[in-house]
């Protein structure tokens, strides 16, 4: 922490507002990201944009967090603290503040890798985080979604993204113990403290061509500037149809290389219109 913070004096940027928006999954992360991808230069002069964009330091980052959600150690956490510090390496001189916007900073989804919590290790990752962050001012901003959308959407995304094999009613029982979204904040809360935490809700957002208006808010923009954006062009990571989750889910269940699963996946997303459109939605498998 004290080398960091001496790196943030020594290249003269001091104490900067940085905002991390972790998701989570499945709230509009994607649509958000790449609205404020689109607008980086509009946004240029008010707020610094990181997202997940190819060969930058935020790509390395996201899968250093899951790699401590899925198997938290010392080492797991170090590696984490330190992908933060290369993201903050690529910030400019100067105290303009930044949106860090990575999904994946909440840990494995409900469905990944094994988990059935809520999130258990977000705590910890904004801990670590802010234990990385030096002199700057940490805030945290989540989304979260009702929750009788969220987990038949995040139950699709394992299935198109994760080769989860297993029907919607199968995964409704292994997260049964699924808590609401307060919990989640009561625990961030704890970790982080009130005063760095802000939940939205992703209904609030009402505005599907600029999304994250109230996260463009709580960093310092006019309702004015937000409409002055560039809006976005078509949807972004949208849900695939009944008919091509089932027919995605079916191929889980084979033994195909994942590589390749992933190719069939992608086409499948393309090419939805193949598929029926009254094919059920959950399995029962």
């Amino acid at each position: 922490m004290a080398a960091v913070q001496d790196r943030v004096g020594a290249q003269g940027r001091g104490a900067r507002r940085i905002i991390v928006h972790p998701g989570v999954h499945k709230t509009g992360s994607t649509a958000i990201q790449r609205h404020l991808q689109r607008n980086a230069d509009l946004l240029a002069g008010r707020l610094i944009v990181r997202t997940p964009q190819e060969g930058t330091p935020m790509r390395p980052l996201g899968r250093a967090a899951l790699a401590f959600s899925l198997s938290p150690s010392a080492d797991t956490e170090t590696a984490l603290r330190v992908a933060f510090e290369d993201v903050l390496e690529t910030l400019p001189p100067g105290d303009v503040p930044a949106i860090v916007s990575h999904e994946n900073l909440a840990g494995a989804m409900p469905g990944k890798g094994g988990e059935t919590g809520l999130y258990p290790a977000l705590p910890r990752i904004a801990r670590a985080i802010l234990s990385a962050a030096g002199r700057n001012r940490v805030e945290f901003v989540c989304y979260v979604r009702e929750m009788a959308e969220w987990r038949p959407s995040v139950w699709a995304q394992v299935v198109r993204t994760e080769g989860y094999p297993r029907g919607y009613r199968a995964f409704t029982q292994e997260i049964a113990g699924l808590p609401g979204w307060g919990d989640l904040q009561r625990r961030l809360t704890e970790a982080v403290g009130a005063d760095r935490l802000i939940i939205c809700a992703t209904a609030d957002e009402t505005d599907r061509a600029r999304p994250g208006r109230q996260l463009l808010s709580h960093a310092g923009l006019s309702a004015a500037e937000i409409d002055a954006l560039r809006p976005l062009e078509g949807p972004a990571n949208e849900r695939l149809s009944s008919s091509a989750t089932e027919f995605v889910r079916r191929l889980n269940t084979l033994e195909i290389h994942p590589h390749a699963r992933r190719l069939v996946s992608d086409l499948v997303a393309r090419s939805q219109n193949l598929f029926a459109a009254d094919a059920p939605r959950e399995g029962t498998s």
